[in-house]
């Protein structure tokens, strides 16, 4: 699905990505892990378009997207969330997810003066659309509560539920897991497995809990000072000395030595 070919991305003499080149297969969820400032947020910018790389190549199903900027990206397919959710907070829920499909027909005052059964129409149908997403991430029964009420994992999954209203080839997570708590960040993976394993959706998701990523994605990228250190299972992760002793520290040792 995606190929990223010795990516670079400077911020004067700081580079952030250096030279990290990696695949991200079609129907998997991988898991692109690291420490803080090991480059896998701006990684994530400069595939999904918000930042231009300095150099280097990024592919999407064999077709060259590097530097597209992100509403072309959207059109193809590819979306990214974002560690703190973007909701628009004074809106319902459900209204979140009608607003966004692309090229609605209410869109232009023309045709809200002159299209209305054609919109009305379209507006039925996006409505049956939301109310099946709201049902598929089990927050049905908050569609008509406002966005900004809602709590830290239901708006990942609202978050989630946007891509739905699109049908995303490929969706980049970040830190789904920030400032959820154990309930509800179980409800999320359920959602991003479902999402996958019954809809074909195609993850990559930075996280810091390797206990989540343990449990949903395969493979697993390591990332340290702007490259790629390591690749495979979180077995073989975990058992890697020198990702816990340089990169993910003791705490990872103990677990995998547990």
């Amino acid at each position: 699905m995606i190929v990223v070919e010795n990516l670079h991305k400077h911020f004067g003499g700081f580079h952030a990505v250096d030279g990290a080149s990696l695949e991200i297969k079609t129907g998997t969820i991988t898991g692109l892990v690291g420490p803080n400032g090991a480059g896998k947020t701006t990684l994530f910018n400069v595939i999904a378009g918000v930042l231009k790389p300095t150099s280097g190549r990024v592919t999407m199903a064999g077709k060259d997207i590097t530097g597209l900027p992100p509403h072309e990206l959207f059109h193809k397919g590819l979306l990214r969330t974002f560690q703190i959710a973007h909701e628009f907070g004074s809106m319902s829920v459900r209204e979140n997810l009608m607003m966004v499909p692309p090229a609605q027909t209410g869109e232009t005052i023309w045709n809200a003066w002159f299209a209305r059964k054609r919109i009305a129409g379209e507006e039925a149908a996006l409505l049956q659309k939301a109310d099946e997403v709201l049902e598929f991430l089990t927050i049905d029964h908050l569609k008509d509560e406002r966005a900004g009420n809602l709590s830290g994992g239901q708006k990942k999954l609202l978050e989630l539920g946007r891509t739905m209203m699109v049908d995303a080839k490929i969706v980049f997570l970040d830190e789904v897991g920030a400032g959820v708590n154990r309930t509800l960040l179980n409800t999320v993976g359920d959602a991003i497995l479902r999402l996958n394993r019954e809809r074909g959706y195609t993850f990559c998701m930075i996280e810091h809990d390797m206990d989540f990523i343990g449990r949903l994605c395969d493979p697993v990228i390591v990332m340290a000072e702007g490259k790629v250190l390591a690749k495979g299972t979180i077995d073989q992760i975990k058992a890697n000395e020198q990702v816990i002793e340089a990169y993910l520290g003791t705490g990872l040792k103990n677990k995998a030595t547990a």
